[in-house]
């Protein structure tokens, strides 16, 4: 490893990237504008589907567990469901045994969830759920922040590789002392600077606005930002080690980001979804970023807490950079 031609690509990308105005503000606006649409989308009246916790489900028999558009997930620990409920994963907790229920006042699904269910049912005890109880924005805010560095990872590592090699930069650079280990190197740290500075600053920025709720440490969620990034970063070389094609990486880098963004965690909570689903989504690196970051800033998890996120990001970390490496090639395909 020479420091100096090191030194001199990862220099040289970074100004290349501040000097694209366009891509520079759109990975600062876009998640704004994503976070500002949504905190407005839902402060109002939510949707129409929702997730009901029931204590013991296969033992209650109730006209209301046969609700269209309701999904009743079963529970064996109050506490348990009751945390689940103060963090937004289900809307409503019932307690058929003890005749109580629990809301969740922050959570406009809750209030209609609760609505239905007093339409249905009386004589209940109503309970507010315990826990610290936060807004959706605040729920949301590491599934935008994560779903911003995978775009921002995938395709400005994946595109520009592909771009390189393309136009013969790579063959160029093949015959100057610069190394393959040094070049690659140079563009995962470079993209990875990026990334978390764009990423300190979408947060810095907009918590001045929304003033998001922090349970954890900081320095556990940048180390969580960190090494997700470095994971989908890793990613994005191993797609874009051989191939010369813009087409064919755009399709690869789609193809592996829609899964991510959708099954992720991103947008919605997984809890009631399929088993099978579950655990495709464990085999995904933003998984495990964005419920690691959430459960620092929501639940003021510690590093050991989220250690099984952390394992299995350094897991892939470790198959997409060997994969990558060995696969790389300058000149591409031929």
């Amino acid at each position: 490893m020479d420091i100096k031609r090191f030194y001199a690509v990862f220099k040289a990308r970074n100004i290349e990237f501040f000097r694209d105005r366009s891509s520079l503000s759109w990975n600062l606006v876009f998640p704004v504008l994503l976070l500002v649409g949504l905190s407005f989308i839902f402060s109002g009246d939510g949707r129409a589907v929702y997730k009901v916790g029931v204590m013991d489900l296969p033992q209650v028999h109730s006209p209301f567990i046969d609700t269209r558009y309701i999904e009743f997930i079963d529970y064996r620990q109050q506490e348990t469901a009751r945390k689940k409920l103060s963090r937004h994963h289900i809307d409503l907790l019932i307690d058929f045994d003890s005749r109580q229920y629990w809301v969740n006042e922050q959570s406009p699904k809750s209030y209609l969830a609760e609505k239905i269910w007093l339409g249905a049912q009386t004589g209940f005890t109503r309970q507010q759920a315990s826990g610290k109880q936060i807004r959706y924005v605040d729920w949301v805010l590491p599934g935008i922040l994560g779903m911003n560095m995978m775009f921002s990872c995938l395709f400005g590592v994946g595109y520009v590789i592909v771009r390189y090699r393309k136009n013969l930069v790579l063959k160029r650079l093949k015959a100057t002392p610069l190394s393959a280990f040094e070049f690659v190197c140079a563009q995962l740290l470079s993209r990875l600077f990026i990334v978390m500075l764009m990423s300190v600053v979408i947060y810095a920025g907009c918590n001045v606005f929304f003033d998001f709720y922090m349970s954890g440490s900081y320095l556990d969620l940048l180390l969580i930002g960190l090494l997700g990034g470095f994971s989908l970063i890793t990613l994005a070389l191993l797609m874009s080690s051989r191939s010369k094609s813009e087409e064919l990486v755009g399709g690869l880098l789609n193809m592996t980001s829609w899964p991510m963004m959708l099954l992720s965690g991103v947008w919605f909570s997984l809890e009631g979804a399929p088993e099978f689903l579950k655990r495709l989504a464990d085999f995904l690196p933003l998984t495990h970023l964005v419920k690691g970051a959430r459960a620092v800033i929501t639940e003021g998890a510690s590093l050991a807490q989220i250690s099984d996120h952390l394992l299995a990001l350094a897991v892939m970390s470790v198959i997409f950079l060997s994969l990558g490496a060995w696969l790389f090639s300058w000149n591409g395909e031929g």
